[in-house]
């Protein structure tokens, strides 16, 4: 309801229902839980040895004590209607396979298995793609929903990192800012860390618990005591040993190669190979009758380090000069050391993409050309994260009705309801306001040091708190007001309460806009 003046009238909703970005426009499917599923405590388990040993079991089993590791035999003593069946870790590989070949189609061209239960995404210059790595996560988990499947999400700046906060973290969504891997894992268990099952045993005897406890022995002692892969998977984890992700390859990727005769090291013969491996992609482009929507360049040195260099198109492309300049603002992020023997390219993610009229292309043209490559390279040199458009939100809170999209996504319609050119990010305090309450506009008022005297005025249009997003909005309202002042100058203001109950604000008054 929106209320204006003394008379209350009914206001259509000028907003439509929105897809929640977790199911984008689906319905809900149905919540799976272990009980419906299988009406009792569930194990897995796994022939060792002479014996059965669970390898995995259900939160209903959880609670009642039981644990990966135990003697199936003993789990049915402790509970007499435990309902076991058989592990099957092919299948299970298999379908991991299946997840990361799919990942490496459609989110980002590395993409690998992580043990026996998870996967490794690397999302480096990819996250623009799908609205930064926050609603990425969301959207991972949906999709992992659909499939019957729950998910815990880490996202760190190496894999050691991700790969702890995701089994042993906190939270099951965690996105760490690159440097602060440390910090992190401070608190976690040594198993967070991939470690032998000697090097754990062996931390137990000498009182090691945490992986903090590393962080202040000598490299030495410590090598000596956990082994030299202890040490290896800390730096790594810490981010001061580069750690590689092997990806998979789409069966149908399409990759071009180039064996150097002699290893190259400096910038200008990387451009020039880069220049004709993307010719010769686009070739093979044209063929498939696609575009490419990811590109991984893969720099084998002659140490066999490789390096790695993802870039990542907003729409599908096979536009060689654009393909180039992409590559060429991310050039420095390869390190050449000693010289490149071997270069790669892999489409991993490709979209049809059909000729296009001689006609279409001048009408195009016209209205002023596809945004797609400026915006690819405007994210390349100021980052994703800097490039965003305003789309309507559903809310009634003004400040709460805009909400921040990626560049080429479709705004939604924005509400018909009169709103300033310039809305501020917070509302600011007014001083001096004299008003005749409660229907009335301000009079007078003074803001950012300089006295206005009102000469028109329209409203009030009241707005009340969401109560369902905070228990202090339940009775709060704000009455806006549009007036012009002598100068000519036109404002959104708003006073805080109705002048009646005092629940419903202090009656202060605030500025929230400018018109024209």
């Amino acid at each position: 309801m929106r209320e204006m003046g003394r008379r209350s009238e009914h206001a259509e909703q000028p907003f439509k229902a929105m897809p929640s970005d977790e199911v984008s426009g689906a319905a809900s499917p149905p919540s799976l839980s272990w009980a419906n599923l299988w009406g009792k405590p569930t194990v897995l388990v796994l022939r060792t040895g002479q014996r059965d040993v669970i390898t995995a079991a259900c939160p209903a089993a959880l609670d009642l004590g039981l644990r990966p590791g135990m003697v199936a035999a003993h789990a049915r003593a402790l509970v007499a209607d435990l309902d076991v069946r058989a592990a099957e870790p092919d299948a299970d590989r298999a379908l991991l396979d299946r997840l990361a070949l799919h990942a490496a189609r459609h989110w980002t061209p590395t993409a690998s298995i992580s043990g026996e239960d998870g996967l490794w995404l690397d999302l480096t210059g990819t996250t623009h793609l799908f609205g930064g790595e926050e609603r990425f996560c969301r959207r991972l988990r949906a999709f992992l929903k659909r499939l019957g499947f729950t998910a815990r999400i880490a996202i760190a700046g190496t894999p050691g990192a991700a790969y702890a906060l995701a089994r042993f973290g906190r939270e099951d969504m965690t996105l760490l800012t690159a440097g602060q891997e440390a910090q992190a894992l401070a608190d976690l268990p040594l198993v967070a860390l991939r470690l032998e099952p000697e090097a754990l045993v062996s931390a137990v005897r000498f009182g090691l618990e945490n992986i903090a406890d590393l962080y202040s022995m000598p490299r030495g002692p410590l090598a000596r005591r956990l082994g030299l892969k202890t040490v290896e998977r800390l730096d790594q984890a810490r981010g001061l040993v580069s750690e590689p992700i092997i990806p998979v390859a789409p069966t149908d990727a399409l990759v071009v190669t180039r064996h150097l005769l002699e290893p190259i090291g400096t910038a200008e013969s990387i451009t020039q190979v880069i220049s004709d491996l993307v010719d010769d992609l686009v070739i093979l482009l044209l063929q498939r009758g696609v575009g490419a929507r990811t590109v991984l360049l893969t720099a084998v040195r002659v140490d066999g380090e490789p390096q790695r260099l993802g870039i990542g198109a907003s729409r599908a492309t096979r536009d060689a000069r654009h393909l180039k300049r992409m590559f060429g603002l991310r050039l420095a992020q390869v390190d050449p050391g000693l010289g490149i023997e071997t270069m790669h390219l892999a489409v991993p993610h490709h979209e049809p993409l059909g000729a296009e009229a001689a006609g279409a292309l001048l009408e195009t043209s016209r209205k002023g050309g596809d945004l797609g490559p400026l915006v690819d390279q405007l994210s390349a040199r100021v980052g994703e994260a800097a490039l965003f458009r305003l789309s309507a939100h559903e809310s009634d809170v003004p400040e709460r009705a805009v909400r921040l999209i990626a560049p080429l996504d479709a705004p939604r319609a924005w509400p018909c309801w009169k709103r300033p050119v310039r809305l501020l990010r917070r509302p600011e305090l007014l001083s001096n306001v004299v008003a005749l309450m409660p229907d009335h506009p301000p009079r007078r008022f003074s803001w950012r040091r300089q006295d206005y005297r009102v000469v028109a005025g329209d409203g009030p249009e009241r707005i009340h708190g969401e109560w369902w997003r905070s228990q202090s909005e339940k009775w709060a309202l704000r009455d806006y007001f549009r007036v012009e002042a002598e100068s000519g100058q036109r404002f959104w203001l708003f006073r805080r309460g109705d002048g009646v109950d005092p629940q419903t604000g202090d009656l202060s008054w605030h500025m929230h806009g400018l018109f024209g």
